[in-house]
């Protein structure tokens, strides 16, 4: 007995301390994985003679081997099949733990949307600011002589509005203001004019901004529609020029704004709207000058509307697209062909289409205005941070950025193709010339 146990107590030799006998795998073998056992992949390093995987199961114990070596040198050839049948096995497992784990997940992922737009049906609304009636508001709109600027105060006044209309060219306003008031749908309405420059000194523009509150009421809105723009070639274009289009177009809509948002914040009320231009959300070829002021006023809007909302007063940007108006035809004079050749892509508004558009979003509260469907595209497309005024902004967002995205590419790629091809064109003809 003693010596029994001698020998059931001496080491196993070399060879079988080396080649340790493993069963043949099989579905019926009781350490066969199971979803109850299953097999997981515990350690993954790589040695010197290839890759070893340690497989254990759920109780702890070897379920396969304690390891398996893969080498194009390995001494047996069970390694690599005893490899195979162990991953085989795994992959089994995960194949029938999977769907029910994507299933579970999709369902969290739903339910996390739904509660979340559900969120901010209910809280978003709280927020929204009641719309302005403009039924004997007090108006003011810089640049009321002509285009965009003329036919606000028109659609103003027939909303029973009082308008303040500022431009430079006094004959031009005049002649504006005698036009505006027959649209008049009382005897109350009064139109007081001023011949201004809202971009130049900016004492005199507060000291009158000032006398018409005093005859008008404080300034329920604010329209800075006072603009211009020229177009050419980056070098082409003086630098003056530059110094000129951002006084006029940036510092004409900072000037009035800072003279009356002192007023509406005590009142805690009012609107303020900032037209821009769709060359304020895109740069397009020849529009350097004029597109760095109008992408100037987005982000006086942004920062503006951030210090105000506290306030109860909106601020509105509006980005209308080429629009027929004096001043339009004034610089599609001077165009370039490669700017001329892009513009063709869009359509020409009407001024009174965008003037009513901007005057129903500015009075609904709404940050962003913008124009037929390439302007909403646009919209979408260069939202980024800008603040929201509905839950059909959000929604419109989430879903369609991504594709409006990839249309976008497409026009990007036309309008390179334009200046390409004028740039072969002017070489060719200073070739042959």
């Amino acid at each position: 007995m003693r010596k029994r146990r001698r020998r059931e107590s001496e080491p196993r030799s070399k060879q079988q301390l080396a080649s340790p006998q493993l069963p043949p795998p099989s579905p019926s073998h009781p350490r066969a994985p199971t979803l109850r056992s299953a097999l997981q992949v515990r350690e993954a390093s790589q040695s010197s003679c290839g890759y070893v995987i340690v497989l254990r199961s759920s109780r702890g114990t070897p379920s396969l081997a304690d390891s398996v070596t893969q080498s194009s040198r390995t001494a047996d050839g069970r390694a690599p099949a005893l490899l195979a049948e162990g991953f085989s096995r795994v992959c089994g497992i995960c194949g029938a733990v999977m769907p029910g784990a994507v299933l579970l997940v999709a369902a969290t992922g739903v339910a996390l949307v739904v509660a979340f737009l559900l969120l901010l049906y209910l809280v978003l609304p709280l927020n929204y600011p009641k719309p302005l009636s403009l039924s004997g508001a007090h108006v003011v709109v810089t640049g009321g002589s002509s285009g965009i600027g003329k036919s606000i105060a028109i659609e103003c006044v027939k909303q029973g509005a009082f308008v303040t209309l500022i431009a430079r060219n006094e004959k031009r306003l005049l002649e504006a203001k005698k036009e505006i008031e027959t649209f008049s749908v009382n005897d109350k309405q009064v139109l007081h004019s001023i011949s201004l420059d809202v971009s130049k000194d900016y004492a005199n523009v507060e000291k009158l901004l000032k006398q018409a509150q005093e005859k008008l009421g404080p300034v329920d809105m604010l329209v800075n529609c006072a603009g211009t723009s020229i177009t050419g070639k980056f070098e082409d274009i003086d630098t003056y020029r530059f110094e000129q289009l951002m006084a006029i177009n940036y510092l004409g809509s900072v000037y009035p704004t800072r003279a009356v948002v002192g007023k509406m914040k005590e009142r805690r009320m009012g609107r303020i709207v900032f037209v821009s231009s769709q060359a304020g959300q895109v740069g397009v070829y020849g529009y350097s000058a004029y597109s760095a002021t109008k992408y100037a006023l987005r982000g006086l809007a942004e920062s503006l509307h951030m210090e105000v909302k506290p306030y109860n007063i909106c601020v509105t940007i509006a980005y209308p697209p080429d629009t027929d108006t004096p001043g339009f035809a004034e610089e599609s004079q001077n165009k370039v062909l490669e700017t001329k050749l892009i513009s063709e892509s869009s359509s020409i508004c009407q001024p009174e289409y965008v003037a009513k558009i901007i005057v129903k979003d500015a009075v609904q509260g709404k940050f962003t205005s913008s124009f037929g469907a390439d302007g909403h595209v646009l919209t979408i497309l260069t939202n980024g941070m800008a603040p929201v005024s509905s839950i059909a902004e959000i929604l419109e967002s989430i879903m369609f950025l991504g594709i409006f995205r990839l249309v976008s590419l497409y026009f990007i790629a036309g309008f390179d193709s334009i200046v390409r091809r004028c740039m072969i064109e002017k070489e060719k003809s200073e070739k042959t010339d």
